[in-house]
């Protein structure tokens, strides 16, 4: 009989085909490791190249792995499908480049069980954070960012964009639902976008009564030519507004 996972992995992947292979086996050699039932899902965002196909010749023996193709919408509307699929009684995302070690969900996995944490979310600011790599001016429009995320909808939250995160699945599968300007609606887009769904997410977890904590980690920066960072961040920051107009406009029903 098949054990309902500890832990499910969401993975969501765009044109990751250079770095799939060896991230997988990272996560794998990890949580072969560890003492619980676990999962990995792997969505893959409408990936033009041979993400899919790595992902299968990976995992094609390995029935913890578990590959689920969706059409090309972003990496929020990945992270939803990924959540809404998954079975663990813990749910972790992380970015496919593994810019947090996954050896942190063990902390995460603490701070959620022992302490009662609904939702444990990675962040590159506060005593013990690390920024390794970085290019000056990214850093900069990430705290400028920040900055007008906590005025305009999170106020106290350090960081909202560090791309690892745990979830309860009760709390993953009553939030991302909920989701309007990062939900089912999303349309099928021809650039990547990351967005700005952690802000909504967590607004609604704040909003709902959720319990959350924000931990600091040791971050490595990735470089990408896949994404234009400062249209990107711009739509971000479009979007934070809208979850605040929305907000305004009484339109989340929690």
């Amino acid at each position: 009989m098949k054990l309902t996972p500890h832990l499910s992995v969401v993975l969501p992947a765009y044109n990751e085909a250079d770095a799939i292979t060896k991230s997988l086996v990272k996560i794998e050699e990890f949580l072969a490791s560890q003492d619980y039932p676990w999962e990995v899902l792997i969505v893959n965002d409408g990936s033009t190249d041979k993400t899919a196909a790595n992902v299968e010749a990976l995992s094609s023996e390995k029935p913890n792995f578990r590959l689920i193709n969706i059409e090309h919408k972003g990496k929020s509307f990945a992270v939803r499908a990924g959540m809404l699929l998954a079975s663990g009684d813990y749910i972790l995302v992380t970015d496919a480049d593994l810019a947090v070690p996954i050896s942190e969900v063990k902390r995460f996995l603490l701070w959620a069980a022992e302490h009662g944490n609904d939702l444990v979310f990675a962040s590159r600011e506060g005593k013990g954070a690390q920024r390794i790599g970085e290019p000056y001016y990214r850093h900069l429009i990430g705290r400028i960012f920040n900055t007008l995320v906590q005025i305009i909808l999170l106020p106290g939250i350090q960081d909202t964009q560090c791309g690892f995160r745990l979830f309860t699945r009760r709390a993953a599968q009553e939030l991302f639902p909920k989701l309007l300007v990062y939900g089912e609606n999303m349309p099928i887009i021809k650039k990547p976008f990351f967005g700005a769904f952690e802000a909504e997410v967590l607004f609604l977890a704040k909003r709902m009564g959720y319990s959350i904590k924000e931990l600091p980690v040791v971050w490595t920066y990735s470089a990408t030519r896949r994404l234009n960072f400062f249209e990107n961040s711009y739509k971000m920051l479009r979007d934070v507004i809208k979850i605040r107009v929305y907000d305004v406009l009484g339109r989340y029903k929690v």
